[in-house]
């Protein structure tokens, strides 16, 4: 609730309750502007000057542009360690340095490496540069881009598999392939994924999955890429 004060003649003033301003919902659409403009903006901070670790760098960044969605839409932010930053439009926000554009990602099976991560990831890549005269560090963002869930797959990976199923393939030749790409599971693991990827073939991933305790996605492609793929969206 707030009020507004309206003038009536020269001295009474009259107090008038109205509803309180709604924020509108975040949207895909309003999430990719924001980041353009997000990006676009200066970026000059105190607080990492000197500052090496590419982590603690991506986690001021994230918090800056969370704190941006939170004070313009009304949408539940998530927690990172939990889940995906922003449940509403089911995306993860990834900050990294272009110096090594990576970063990792909590692992829910192997089928991820081959369908994908089951979100979409917005990945903002930056730039830092530290003035000692001015004890400032200014972040210049080289490449912002939205990947859509069907493009989070690993590359190598569904390019392996697309390639032997074009070949005629058969389900031996899937799981022989699976083994050899050491994909975390056993036998039994393999099997399934197999006969799932006969009946419904995965869509070209743009990432590089390293397998670990967590997933560690690294995002080369997605910087250097120069054509149009259906899927990636180049914000900046």
């Amino acid at each position: 609730m707030r009020f507004v004060f309206i003038m009536k003649g020269l001295y009474t003033v009259s107090l008038v309750a109205t509803e309180p301003l709604k924020k509108p919902p975040l949207t895909q659409a309003e999430l990719i502007v924001t980041a353009k403009a997000f990006c676009e903006e200066g970026h000059c901070y105190q607080d990492l000057y000197g500052v090496t670790d590419g982590k603690a760098v991506g986690t001021f960044i994230e918090h800056k542009f969370r704190d941006r969605l939170e004070a313009n839409y009304a949408t539940l932010i998530g927690n990172s360690a939990a889940g995906i930053d922003l449940p509403a439009v089911s995306t993860d926000i990834k900050v990294t340095s272009i110096r090594q554009p990576q970063s990792s990602c909590p692992f829910s099976s192997a089928r991820q490496k081959v369908y994908g991560l089951g979100y979409h990831l917005l990945v903002f890549v930056y730039e830092k540069d530290d003035d000692p005269k001015t004890k400032t560090c200014t972040l210049k963002f080289v490449r912002c881009a939205f990947v859509d869930k069907r493009r989070t797959a690993d590359y190598q990976t569904t390019r392996g598999i697309l390639d032997i199923l074009q070949r005629n393939g058969n389900h031996d030749d899937v799981v022989a392939f699976l083994s050899d790409r050491n994909l975390p599971g056993d036998e039994i693991v393999y099997n399934a994924l197999a006969t799932e990827i006969l009946k419904t073939p995965p869509e070209l991933g743009y990432l590089t999955i390293s397998n670990a305790l967590q997933w560690r996605l690294q995002y080369r492609r997605i910087v250097a890429l120069k054509e149009r793929v259906e899927g990636i969206m180049t914000i900046v």
